[in-house]
């Protein structure tokens, strides 16, 4: 089944959009070709089971909220001075080449219908270059919406032995109404023994739909480490992924999402081992209330070749409404016998004898509850090693827990 393509989305708007950024031809091909494969290409995949989609994302009014002409943000991307930060105009007035190279290279832009949608009309991204042998941290981008839709596209790429620390925040403003869509790919490129930290939270209005994929090649002693955290939005749909390319690649995905009213959050956790002693640690935890529903899938592939591999993953769901719903589906596909490897997942509500413990202590029910569900976010919390999304993501939940 592929998706229905609307009639606001032509070639003169995307030859516009590309106009507008002083684009080379090779990237405006790339456009088109993408525009020309949406007749064909399926939406992202999601987990189904006999008469049902878990997240039906062929609902999604494209004509209703994609203003491909109309995009307006506000964005904060800095970083210390060894490392470039750019925005991707600048980065292909400077490094066209080096742009040309990446471009396309860890995420087919053709690979889903929601991929080729970005790809053709993207307007705003940002490119980060860490040379060999720099460590850096505090690479920050802020990303605040202001218009109807927005495709933002991130591109990171480290040299050889460096390190970077990236946080990136997407938030909407006021000025807009109706239903929004906000869709971001970003790309990660980590040299030999390089070491990448990537950190992304989303806190847009409930309004607004999201697409987010993520995803990582790591080479030889690479290791990328991710923290998504979810709170904002009506539907998100989110993958983070990363495939260890190198002998000894490491990769941690930590994940959080808190929804509430009838938020729906879809989010996945994928890792390819591809290549000798590599391992993996994917964690995820997330709070359900009112009427919130999360899918979640998690994805350990060892490949044949994949000798010696250490791959774990746990996701715990915690309900606080009789009307919130969770899915999970953890899997694990092994083709390799020297394997290490575990998945879990849970789902429950608060503990009843532990609310009753607190509030025969003179806790009210309310502080009782809010103190559990903080309590919950801790073993996540514990794993963030970069200690300013620590804070940020806990005053959410705090933020949440008070409305």
């Amino acid at each position: 089944m592929s998706a229905q393509i609307h009639a606001n989305l032509t070639e003169e708007q995307v030859r516009e959009i590309s106009a507008s950024l002083d684009e080379p031809e090779w990237l405006l091909e790339k456009r088109l070709d993408a525009l020309a494969a949406l007749a064909d290409l399926d939406m992202p995949d999601v987990i189904r089971t006999p008469g049902r989609n878990w997240t039906n994302l062929y609902n999604l009014d494209f004509e209703g909220f994609v203003d491909p002409l109309n995009a307006a943000e506000e964005k904060d991307q800095v970083g210390p001075e060894e490392v470039e930060v750019m925005s991707i105009t600048e980065a292909l007035d400077e490094r066209e080449e080096f742009v040309r190279e990446h471009f396309g290279s860890v995420i087919d832009p053709q690979e889903n219908y929601l991929t080729a949608l970005q790809t053709a009309l993207f307007s705003t991204g940002t490119v980060v270059f860490v040379p060999d042998g720099v460590d850096a941290e505090d690479v920050t981008v802020r990303t605040r919406m202001n218009s109807r839709s927005l495709f933002n596209y991130t591109l990171v790429v480290t040299g050889e032995s460096s390190s970077v620390t990236i946080l990136e925040r997407q938030t909407t403003g006021e000025d807009v109404e109706g239903e929004r869509y906000y869709s971001g790919l970003v790309e990660i490129d980590a040299g030999e023994n390089a070491n990448v930290q990537y950190g992304s939270l989303q806190n847009v209005d409930e309004e607004t739909y999201t697409y987010t994929l993520k995803r990582g090649h790591a080479d030889t002693y690479g290791t990328i480490d991710w923290i998504e955290g979810n709170v904002g939005s009506r539907l998100t749909k989110s993958s983070v992924e990363t495939r260890l390319l190198g002998e000894g690649a490491e990769s941690q995905i930590v994940g959080a999402f808190f929804g509430h009213n009838d938020q729906h959050f879809d989010v996945a956790s994928r890792v390819w081992h591809e290549a000798e002693h590599t391992t993996a640690d994917l964690v995820t935890r997330g709070v359900l209330d009112d009427e919130a529903r999360s899918v979640y899938e998690g994805v350990q592939d060892v490949g044949s070749a994949a000798w010696d591999t250490n791959s774990y993953q746990r996701e715990n769901t915690l309900m606080l409404s009789d009307e919130s719903e969770a899915d999970a589906s953890p899997k694990l596909i092994i083709n390799n016998h020297d394997t290490e490897a575990s998945h879990s997942a849970t789902v429950g509500q608060v503990d009843a004898q532990d609310l009753f413990y607190m509030t025969s202590r003179a806790v009210s029910p309310r502080a009782a509850r809010n103190m559990l569900v903080e309590g919950f976010f801790v073993p996540v919390l514990d794993e963030i090693k970069v200690e300013e999304f620590r804070e940020d993501l806990a005053d959410l939940v705090a933020v949440r827990l008070r409305e």
